[in-house]
């Protein structure tokens, strides 16, 4: 099979791809600065696999290795983080210019990585160091509120309906936020955790996700995160040696995903 990305492979990492949530379009991503996007034919095996999947561009981001990039809720934007970088780009697809967002009034942080978009389409969330998470509206990308967690926060996730956020900490906490008043609804421990990673709410809410350093991944059901501070996870998946890094569900919920970026072919559908 030949790569979806054939008619231009990117020079360094990837590190995102994804595709549009509408059109045909699959965009890559990676530390060579640059986000491609190509067109897929049919949502298909034989298409996806690369046979005729013609670039569309690509936009260049001069000194700007690409940490993370995502497509907006209604597709008409990509977001894109930095490395080692406090700003972040919004490419515009409409029009076709790529902005620079310098400055957050009131985000004081050496560098701006890791961020979440809501399902609805309202908010960004910015990942900062020492606990904290900046709430952004994505309409004008302005500061609404900071939130923060008890120590380092390593992944965070939007409900689907976009009323709370779950924030997983390096400790091994998971803080549930309520987002309309940005207050903190409960919180309880991830068994077994010593590092967490990553977490993902269900497409249905009825569960959470959460993936340590240990390669461990503990399935909870919604209902009981928001009871209990010490909840049994209703599944432990233990495939994975290494840590596992991204953790998604399907839209139906029937299968989770679980991957580890520390070593190749590090996947595991359950």
């Amino acid at each position: 099979c030949l790569p979806a990305n054939q008619e231009r492979f990117a020079n360094g990492k990837l590190v995102t791809v994804q595709f549009h949530p509408s059109a045909q379009v699959v965009m890559t991503a990676g530390h060579d600065r640059s986000v491609s996007l190509f067109q897929v034919k049919n949502f298909n095996l034989r298409y996806v696999d690369g046979i005729r999947n013609p670039r569309i561009q690509s936009i260049y981001l001069e000194s700007f290795p690409i940490y993370k990039a995502c497509f907006s809720v209604d597709g008409e934007q990509v977001i894109a983080t930095g490395t080692h970088h406090k700003m972040f780009f919004v490419y515009d697809m409409m029009s076709g210019s790529i902005i620079p967002i310098q400055k957050v009034r009131g985000v004081d942080e050496r560098f701006l990585r890791d961020f979440e978009l809501s399902p609805d389409g309202s908010f960004m969330l910015l990942t900062g160091t020492s606990g904290y998470l900046y709430l952004l509206s994505m309409k004008t990308k302005e500061l609404i509120s900071t939130m923060k967690v008890n120590g380092r926060c390593t992944a965070s996730a939007f409900t689907p309906d976009s009323s709370k956020i779950y924030s997983y900490s390096k400790e091994g906490e998971v803080f549930i936020w309520d987002v309309r008043s940005r207050k903190c609804l409960h919180k309880f421990e991830d068994e077994g955790s010593l590092e967490g990673k990553c977490i993902a709410v269900s497409k249905n809410n009825q569960y959470v996700a959460c993936g340590s350093a240990s390669g461990v991944v503990n399935l909870y059901t919604t209902d009981v995160c928001l009871k209990e501070n010490h909840p049994k996870p209703v599944k432990a998946i233990m495939n994975l040696v290494t840590s596992a890094t991204c953790v998604t569900f399907n839209p139906t919920t029937e299968i989770l995903a679980v991957a580890s970026h520390e070593t190749d072919e590090a996947v595991k559908l359950v």
